[in-house]
């Protein structure tokens, strides 16, 4: 697995506005959505493409056009759907796929509730998104899905990433053999006892979209 750690003055700008605690959810909700338009530049830096000829209003020229199959967008539920409009502004003629997993607060561990995706994914290049790499589970289990779909070539972007999230990931997709890229902001320290990124922004979901109980 390939780690890209985003080095950008405007990166760490707006990830600083989002960690603070005083950002409502509104704003919080912008921030994603624009980090996440500078961080996909950097996941699609290999994204496929077909020469093309385009006529001009003076004269023809050769440029290129996202190749077919289409790229594939897989925010993981629902925290990963605060990232979709950032990454679809950027790639508008991407599809879009869904995966909903949940974090059994007392195990750690992770469960797909829903999926909605292409039974087929082979030639298919896959991005998956999920603002917090803490334990690594559900971005392991996501990428797993998309493989036993046919998937092989697979993007992960994440906002913040955990030393020991990036481990377990990196252990799962390398022991698979899997094509795996993951695109972060920025590691931070380590997990606490919740499993919990420190020190983190809190719970992305929570501060997009409210508590749920």
């Amino acid at each position: 697995m390939e780690l890209r750690v985003a080095n950008h003055p405007l990166v760490a700008h707006k990830l600083t506005h989002l960690r603070s605690v005083d950002t409502p959810s509104p704003i919080f909700r912008q921030l994603v959505e624009e980090l996440v338009t500078l961080l996909a530049y950097e996941a699609t830096r290999e994204v496929r493409v077909e020469a093309v000829d385009v006529v001009t209003p003076v004269a023809t020229a050769s440029g290129v056009q996202l190749s077919q199959p289409r790229p594939l967008v897989v925010p993981i539920l629902r925290a990963g759907l605060g990232m979709l409009e950032g990454m679809t502004r950027l790639m508008p003629t991407a599809e879009v796929g869904f995966v909903g997993m949940v974090r059994d607060e007392t195990t750690l561990q992770p469960f797909t509730y829903a999926e909605r995706l292409p039974k087929d994914l082979s030639g298919r290049q896959c991005f998956v998104l999920d603002p917090m790499l803490a334990t690594g589970g559900s971005l392991s289990g996501a990428v797993k899905f998309l493989v036993e779909r046919g998937a092989s070539d697979v993007t992960c972007i994440c906002l913040l990433a955990a030393p020991e999230g990036i481990a377990r990931v990196r252990k799962d997709v390398d022991e698979a053999g899997i094509a795996c890229t993951l695109v972060v902001a920025a590691v931070d320290d380590h997990l606490n006892e919740h499993g919990y990124i420190v020190p983190g922004l809190g719970d992305a979901g929570d501060r997009l979209y409210g508590i749920v109980d």
